[in-house]
């Protein structure tokens, strides 16, 4: 693949979103920012958020929605790479949040669900109905890890239900191209699930023991973050240590494009054809481009 280097300075690069106008807005989880990337790689702050900025998504409202972990992670310094770590003491949770485009307003629509707040959301995606599946990712404690969950809401702010609980680390989070099956990458399984969605935010039963279909566990010492899904159904999750992008069909087989960072946190499709992609090196603080070898899912919502 030929990568090109679209921009570089960032903090923990994440949650990149193709714009209609060939800019990419993205994340930084260090920054706690918001930040606009022209074609050109100018950059743009357009707001500081606070906590952990991680996933972002444009809602039917034509708003930026970001799921903000709250800051569920210390940052480590090793060889000049940025790297994640523990959650610190002062961490008490995360939220969504709604960022206007045009108003400039940053609101917090979500923080808990049932009385329990949230913990460390992540990553989003809205459906047809313009409502989102979101992933809290949970965090790390000295004991052991918090785990996370499967959310569904309504961007009216009227709703949030808990979909699957009890998830060891969930966070890409997407639909398949007909919006019968959620997607989630589990981080610390390196494990790709699928759940059957029987309706508008609501999942089938889990059948067993298990939560929801494997899709494919990968070999070896690896992660996986966020994700993107392909017009035909594959998905594209980042992978880390094995750093690059890992395209899983749902047959389980899979495919990897390495990226020169350990830790690409993930990818996002657009351009006319649907066929440029978007890709976070978050170690580095690098955003790549490159011409994608199939075309990817069309949001259903852009600005």
């Amino acid at each position: 693949m030929d990568l090109q280097l679209v921009a570089e300075g960032f903090e923990f690069p994440e949650g990149p979103i193709a714009m209609a106008d060939g800019s990419v807005i993205l994340t930084e989880i260090k920054g706690q920012r918001l930040t606009r990337v022209s074609p050109d790689g100018k950059k743009e702050t357009l707001v500081e958020t606070g906590g952990g900025p991680n996933g972002a998504a444009i809602g039917p409202d034509g708003a930026i929605w970001i799921t903000n972990n709250g800051g569920s992670f210390e940052w480590l310094d090793q060889g000049g790479l940025c790297i994640p770590g523990p959650t610190p003491p002062s961490h008490v949770g995360g939220m969504i949040q709604r960022y206007d485009l045009k108003s400039g307003m940053l609101e917090t629509v979500y923080e808990a669900c049932d009385g329990r707040r949230l913990i460390g959301p992540n990553d989003l995606m809205f459906d047809r109905q313009g409502g989102f599946w979101f992933t809290d990712h949970g965090c790390s404690t000295p004991e052991g890890r918090k785990f996370g969950a499967l959310y569904y809401a309504k961007a009216d702010g009227g709703h949030i239900s808990r979909q699957r609980d009890h998830l060891i680390a969930p966070n890409g989070v997407g639909l398949s191209p007909d919006e019968k099956t959620v997607y989630v990458a589990d981080t610390q399984l390196a494990r790709l699930w699928a759940f059957d969605v029987t309706g508008p935010g609501v999942l089938a039963p889990s059948q067993g023991l298990a939560p929801g279909r494997v899709v494919k566990n990968l070999d070896g010492f690896n992660y996986l973050d966020s994700l993107a899904v392909e017009a035909g159904g594959k998905v594209c999750v980042a992978t880390i240590i094995n750093g690059g992008i890992t395209a899983f069909d749902p047959s389980g087989e899979t495919e990897h494009y390495p990226f020169p960072d350990l830790l690409c946190t993930n990818i996002c499709f657009g351009g006319a054809d649907m066929m440029d992609a978007w890709v976070t090196a978050s170690s580095t603080g690098k955003l790549y481009k490159v011409r994608w070898p199939r075309p990817g899912l069309k949001l259903n919502f852009n600005a």
